[in-house]
């Protein structure tokens, strides 16, 4: 019946996107791409719904595994494959058709298209199309891939003659860790109010709905609040928390969604913690809607149409739906709205309002601040206290002061703190975007847009990234916390009202937090620093985690910043990112697959520069670790403390290792690129030794890498990305390079010959 089903739903899925729909990319270092299949799955998918998937026996998959080298496989539990199913999309986008990949999910398409669509970028994190794939099917094997098997395991064993570790965290662990009940102190006045951030592991799609994976259990608001945490935030979606009332099944469940928000807002005030929604509002919707409703298009782009909110029946949809939500979740600390982000909202959200015959003769500024306007006026009509926050993330240059000029009075003004300050790394003169912890802002669009809100009396706030950034965001935090104090003192100097702590990443209940906090309180940051340091790990070990705080900031001051380069490098997968023989062809997507898109990566650096900057501040994160690794070691820390001292040190290792292969990834793209134009065996020789040299750091780093992940499974994950990596991944990229030097690397020699 299972079978039948799936089957009658893979016949739907022609209508998911597939764009340019180019051939995957070549994986050599596999028997065939079914092994890679199995390997891939191998701790995330149930074997038996991977031998389903093939058309093989259960046996015949654990046959492979188990020659390849793998153990196992784990038990995978239902709220692990919830947790993981975005791992399991990108894991799978070069190996499965559609139809396969909804087998592997067990996911109808309207599921995974929403999920493309609404679940933070997704279709454009893969590059907005779809890999032309062959299904898989199990061919029982023959010599070559039975020998082939062999050889991986035998890498494997080579790579690690102890044998795998024997104990390891399981993906996820950190969720049941994070919901373990803790103390909190007494609160203390803070300048900073609110303070809030997203959840570390919340499923990022429908939060409100699936119950099984609460986003805020209560252990894990109690150690947020320990950490200063004032509030938290999640996505809200109009049509699925109120009656959309031109087509009401896109309504279903609304009301559970909303009895759900009510219970979070409820026990998440015991904790001392407020609740914030995220519009992002009206969302555009397919042309075909707007054949019975022809009077409500707006702007158009693509196949969709901005809901046009000049006409009068919009605007109360959007006033009414959040009074609605106020009137159910009465003690809702607030909204926070973008008006003008990637998603096309309002008709003057990508700045084409002139195509709209209603908005066309008003300007951005009015259509912007109108919107904010109605969202207000919802919650003022629902009687509720609740804060609107207007944050002018995308708003035009030109327009800016207007819109300010025309928010509500009682409405508060949020600006990115770092946004457009200047920097200089490795000689080359940049501005920063935004998601920055190694600049220390704020900088002058925020303080000029401050300065206008504040003169019509509106309260201000800063966004930052106060824990971790798309610098590096496969960390629960970067341990640079000067660059993180001095920024909180900076803002408390320029009278910021209250701070949002970071986007989807960043909400690990980590000292950067803590530290903020303290400055709010009114600490100075060396204070601060000193404070925490000694709070977490003891007397002891304070001056020296404090040392190598200031030594990780410093080293983390180096990155070479651009907003272009945090989005599609490849530190987010650091070791774990495959390198190729020849060129992809791929481009690399935003915070999706790097690929070897070095000139991507690189953005407005030179090559030798972009590697030179990673290469400082890695060698500057391994330099603070050594004296943290001999005061860990030391006699006069108590049990708990150097438990906490060592999983700081993971993190700052982990931090490393990522930075270092940035550096050797851009380095083989270079040498490669060389390579090619090289014709003298003089000019080849030099190169292949350079390569090899690269490819065994590479090995290097992935085997820690690997160790790393074992022993801590926050490492590799993120809440909006799931795990960039799993340790398999690891292992994968030990056999890339293996195949790279042991059969590229000896046929390019032998040409030599």
């Amino acid at each position: 019946m299972i079978l039948a089903l799936l089957g009658a739903l893979c016949m739907l899925s022609s209508d998911l996107p597939v764009g340019a729909a180019p051939e995957p990319v070549a994986l050599p270092h596999f028997p065939d791409r079914v092994h890679a299949f199995v390997w891939r799955n191998w701790s995330l998918v149930p074997t038996t719904l991977l031998a389903r998937t093939l058309g093989a026996k259960p046996a015949d998959v654990l046959r492979m595994g188990h020659a390849m080298g793998l153990s196992g496989p784990p038990k995978i539990s239902a709220d692990q494959r919830r947790r993981s199913a975005l791992t399991i999309i990108r894991r799978n986008w070069h190996l499965l058709s559609y139809d396969q990949l909804l087998q592997v999910l067990q996911w109808t398409p309207d599921h995974l298209a929403y999920t493309l669509q609404e679940d933070d970028f997704l279709y454009i994190k893969m590059g907005q199309l779809k890999p032309k794939c062959a299904p898989l099917r199990y061919q029982p094997p023959d010599e070559t891939v039975l020998r082939r098997e062999q050889e991986i395991a035998h890498v494997i064993q080579e790579t690690f003659p102890q044998g795998l570790p024997s104990v390891m965290s399981p993906l996820f662990h950190f969720v049941s860790e994070l919901q373990k009940p803790v103390t909190v102190p007494g609160k203390s006045a803070n300048y900073f109010t609110p303070r809030f951030c997203y959840s570390y592991f919340a499923l990022y799609g429908d939060p409100l709905l699936e119950k099984q994976a609460d986003p805020y259990p209560d252990g894990y608001l109690a150690q947020l609040a320990a950490a200063g945490v004032t509030g938290v935030w999640l996505q809200g979606v109009l049509s699925r928390l109120a009656p959309f009332p031109w087509d009401l099944s896109q309504s279903e469940h609304y009301a559970k969604r909303l009895e759900n928000l009510r219970r979070l807002v409820a026990r998440a005030k015991r904790h001392g913690i407020g609740v914030y929604l995220y519009l992002n509002e009206p969302r555009s919707l397919p042309l075909a809607f707007y054949t019975t409703h022809p009077e409500l298009r707006g702007t158009v782009e693509g196949d969709h149409a901005a809901l046009c909110t000049s006409r009068p029946e919009v605007q109360r949809y959007l006033t009414d739906s959040v009074a609605s939500i106020c009137r159910a979740a009465p003690d809702l600390a607030g909204m926070f709205t973008i008006t003008a982000s990637e998603n096309l909202t309002n008709c003057w959200s990508h700045g084409g309002g002139a195509a709209c015959p209603n908005c066309g003769a008003r300007s951005a500024a009015e259509v912007i601040a109108e919107v904010n306007r109605l969202i207000r006026d919802g919650i003022r009509r629902a009687g509720s206290q609740a804060r609107l926050i207007a944050w002018d993330w995308g708003w035009p240059d030109g327009s800016a002061h207007e819109i300010i000029d025309r928010l509500p009075t009682d409405a508060s003004l949020m600006s990115v703190s770092e946004w457009n300050l200047p920097i200089r790394r490795g000689g080359v003169e940049s501005i920063v975007g935004e998601y920055s912890v190694s600049a220390v802002g704020p900088g002058p669009r925020a303080r000029q847009h401050w300065a206008w809100a504040r003169a019509r009396g509106l309260r201000t706030l800063a966004k930052i990234q106060a824990a971790n950034s798309w610098e590096l965001s496969a960390v629960p935090y970067l341990p640079a916390l000067e660059n993180v104090a001095q920024h909180a003192a900076n803002l408390r100097a320029e009278k910021v009202d209250g701070l949002m702590l970071g986007w989807t990443l960043g909400g690990y209940p980590s000292p950067n937090l803590e530290v903020v906090a303290e400055v709010g309180r009114g600490a100075s940051p060396d204070e601060a620093l000193h404070d925490v340091a000694r709070q977490r790990y003891g007397p002891h070990a304070e001056g020296a985690v404090v040392e190598a705080w200031r030594a990780f900031s410093a080293a983390l001051r180096e990155y070479p910043f651009h907003i272009g380069l945090v989005y599609t490098g490849p530190m987010q997968y650091g070791p774990a990112n495959l390198l190729w023989e020849e060129p992809t062809g791929y481009h690399a997507t935003m915070i999706g697959f790097p690929y070897d898109d070095l000139d991507a990566w690189r953005a407005v650096y030179p090559p030798k520069v972009f590697i030179a900057q990673f290469e400082k501040v890695a060698d500057g994160f391994d330099r603070a670790l050594i004296k943290l690794r001999q005061t860990a070691a030391e006699d006069a820390l108590s049990s708990h403390e150097r438990d906490a001292l060592r999983s700081e040190i993971r993190v700052a290792e982990a931090a490393a290792l990522h930075f270092h292969s940035t550096a050797d990834q851009a380095r083989f793209l270079v040498l490669r690129r060389t390579l090619q134009a090289a014709h003298t065996p003089e000019e080849t020789r030099p190169l292949l030794a350079d390569i090899e040299a690269v490819l065994n750091r590479e090995i290097e780093q992935a085997r820690s890498l690997y160790t790393l992940q074992c022993a801590d499974s926050r490492i590799g994950f993120e809440a909006s990305n799931q795990y960039y990596y799993v340790p398999g991944d690891l292992l994968e990229k030990i056999l890339n390079c293996r195949d790279l030097r042991d059969r590229w690397l000896k046929a390019q020699r032998a040409k030599q010959e």
